[in-house]
Formats: structure tokens, sequence, C-alpha cells
């Protein structure tokens, strides 16, 4: 019996159409205009914005929130000056003892080991500043004299070519430096008690880190493990890893940066001794300090270091001590640094260059030497997650990548 027209078998299909299963839905397919659009058709809103431009948009004003946030949380910490150093200088101060705590820590209490570590530590500072001391105290009526003659020969090659200035313009201008402190010397008197205000906080820093890193050498561990406590269970995985990663980083970053410093310091002092430069502990001791600041540190210093030369030895020595820059640059930026911070600092020089630049510009020196640590921990915490977020799999255990979409199950359920 043939069936009604109007009327369709379950199962069948009309020629030309796709057979849709028992209870499910047919999809509506939005029909095609092909005419010019009405008066009351209006096209929607978000059509008429290319997807490119929303996705610059979504993606500016959150930029735009973090701008904020970084911008607030500078703004904290410049107003917290004093605890945020000596909480950077306390993390050094760990960092540099925690080895040898670590080490005297087998054989004794460890707080005997940590007191030991400060004594040592003590010693070795105040033994360096003597002897330093010293050296200034020896050497200075000789240097005066080296001095007043350096400064004739300086004024004497100034008058020769290339220069052909005019006799006595170093003596002249020596003059004008001393009548322009006459002339201020109230203004330098202020800055000086102003210096010496400042170097009462630095003393107070000092203290706070010291204090601070006892405890952290004593009992860092518990500390880390109470503020993991603090946490949301589900993230107390994600924050461990993650400042693991960041101590890690910023512990091997100093102690690398130091055995760098020390490195430059010996090869310029030993340097400046064969060219017969004097005050030679004076300006390795200055080295070592300038070279805590990476590219740039190393230079400055050798520059004083060839002023000395100039006025004590000559315009040859001092382009000897010149030349000392590009070598001592070259050893530290192809031999020391892939070497020593290779394998806890993964920083290209360019970010480098521009993390010390910025960190001038935005905090001075201390923004130069806290730069580097800083870009150097955010980076290894990014990495740290992105791999911790890469090797973890979905909730409920499944591989995403084998799950089925929902075309597939509709063919299966079929």
């Amino acid at each position: 019996m043939s069936p009604r027209p109007g009327r369709e078998r379950p199962g069948s299909a009309r020629p030309g159409r796709r057979a849709v299963p028992l209870g499910s839905r047919r999809p509506r397919v939005a029909q095609r205009r092909t005419g010019p659009a009405g008066p009351g058709d209006r096209a929607p809103t978000v059509d008429r914005v290319p997807s490119g431009l929303r996705t610059a948009a979504g993606y500016t004003w959150r930029l735009g929130l973090l701008g904020v946030g970084a911008y607030l949380a500078v703004d904290v910490l410049a107003r917290l000056e004093l605890p945020v150093i000596a909480l950077f200088v306390a993390l050094v101060i760990t960092s540099v003892l925690r080895p040898l705590v670590d080490l005297l820590a087998r054989v004794m209490p460890r707080s005997l080991a940590v007191l030991l570590a400060f004594l040592c530590t003590v010693v070795v500072i105040g033994g360096v500043l003597t002897l330093v001391g010293t050296t200034v105290a020896d050497e200075w009526s000789r240097l005066g004299n080296e001095l007043r003659g350096g400064l004739g020969r300086i004024d004497h090659w100034l008058t020769g070519a290339p220069f052909h200035l005019r006799p006595g313009t170093v003596t002249d201008l020596r003059a004008k430096i001393g009548d322009f402190i006459a002339a201020h010397r109230s203004t330098l008197i202020s800055t000086a008690l102003s210096g010496a205000g400042r170097a009462v906080e630095l003393v107070t820093g000092l203290a706070l880190a010291v204090f601070c890193s006892v405890f952290f050498l004593h009992s860092g561990d518990r500390m880390w493990s109470w503020a993991q406590r603090q946490l949301p269970a589900r993230s107390r995985t994600v924050w461990d890893r993650a400042g693991r990663a960041a101590w890690r980083t910023f512990s091997g970053y100093t102690r690398g940066v130091l055995i760098v410093a020390g490195t430059n310091a010996v090869l310029v002092g030993i340097a400046l001794a064969v060219l017969r430069v004097p005050l030679v502990l004076p300006l390795t001791v200055l080295e070592f300090v300038a070279a805590l600041v990476p590219l740039i540190g190393s230079p400055i210093a050798l520059a004083i270091a060839s002023v000395v030369a100039l006025a004590a030895r000559g315009p040859v020595i001092a382009l000897l001590v010149l030349a000392l820059i590009v070598i001592i640059g070259q050893i530290e930026g192809h031999l020391l640094h892939p070497l020593v911070l290779g394998w806890s600092v993964r920083l290209h020089p360019v970010v480098v260059a521009l993390s010390v630049t910025g960190g001038a510009v935005l905090a001075g020196v201390l923004g130069a030497v806290v730069a580097v640590p800083v870009v150097s921990v955010a980076w290894a915490v990014i990495g740290e997650l992105r791999d911790l977020r890469g090797h973890r799999g979905p909730p409920d255990g499944e591989d995403r990548r084998h799950r089925p979409d929902k075309a597939e199950r509709g063919r299966h359920e079929r």
C-alpha cells in the first residue's frame, strides 16, 4: 500500500535530503539573501567590526590593566624602599652563605653553623676594607706628588698634536674647580649632611638585612612550609614549584655574578700591577664592586682606573688600561657568563642590556643592580609554570587529543 501524498514513512528520506535520526532536531539553516536588504533589515553590529580589531581591543584593555597593576606595585615598592632593599640584601646574603651553613651544619648544630658563617664573613670583609684603607694611607703622599706631576704631563701632552690646546689648560681647569668648591661650600656641606642621613638609613637597612638573613639561614625551609600551608590545597604544588624555581635562579645568579666579579677583579689587579699603576688594591676592589652590575659596571671602573693611570703614568699606560675594557668585556661576555651563569640565567645579552638600562632609568644605581636578577627570576617562574601546564593532563585523567567531538559521538550513537 503506497503512503498518502504529503506523508512520509519513518526512516525514509526525500531525494536530496539527509536522513534525520528519530528523536533528533533538524538543524536550522539560515537562508541566504540574494536581493538588496530592506529598510527594516539591519546587519548585526558585531559583524561590522573586523575580527582582528576585536582581538586587538581585547589584548589592549588586558595589557592596560596589567600596566596599571605593575605601576601601582612599583609605586608601593618605591614607598617601602628601605624594607624592600633590606629584604633583597637578606636574600643575597642567604644565597651566598647557604652552602657554607649547610656544610657546617653536618658537624655542628645549625644555629652554631649560622653564627660561625657570619663571623667568617665579617672577618673577611673587615680584613679587605682594612687592607684597602692601609694601602691608600701609605700611598697617599706619593700619589699626590705623582698626580701633580701627571697633571703637568697631561697639560704638555694636550698642547701638542692632535689637540693643540693653549698651555695651562689643565691648570686653569683645576683652579676653576677650586673656585667652584669655595663658592658653593655651603651647598656641598648640606649635601654631605643629607648624605650622612642616607648613611644612617644604610646602616639601618644593613642591620635589618642581617637580622632577616639569620632566620632565613636557620629556618628558611620551615618558613616556606608555613607560607605554603596558608594557600589553598589545590594551589600548593604550583606555588611550591614556582618558588623553588625562583630561588634556584636567584641563588645561582648571585653566586655566579660574585664569581664573575671576582675573576674580573683578579685580572684587572694583575694587569694594573704589571703596568705599575698606583692604588692597585683600591682599584681592584672598585672593579669587583662595579662588576656586580652586568655589562656597564666593569667599563666604568676601568675608566676610573685609566684616569688614575693617565695622571700617574702618562697617556700610553692610560690607553693600555682603556684596552683592558675591551679585553675584559670579551672575556666576561664570551667565556665567564656562558660558563658560570649559563645554567642558571638564560637571558640574551640584549635582554640584559635593556634590563640594566631600564632599571637604571627607574631606580638609579639600585635599579641597575636589581634589574637582571628580577628579570631572570620572572622568566624562570614563567618557564616553570609553562612546563607544569604542559605536563599536567585533563582534570579527569583523559587525554584531550583523543576525546571524540560532538559529531563523532552523534555518529556512534546512530
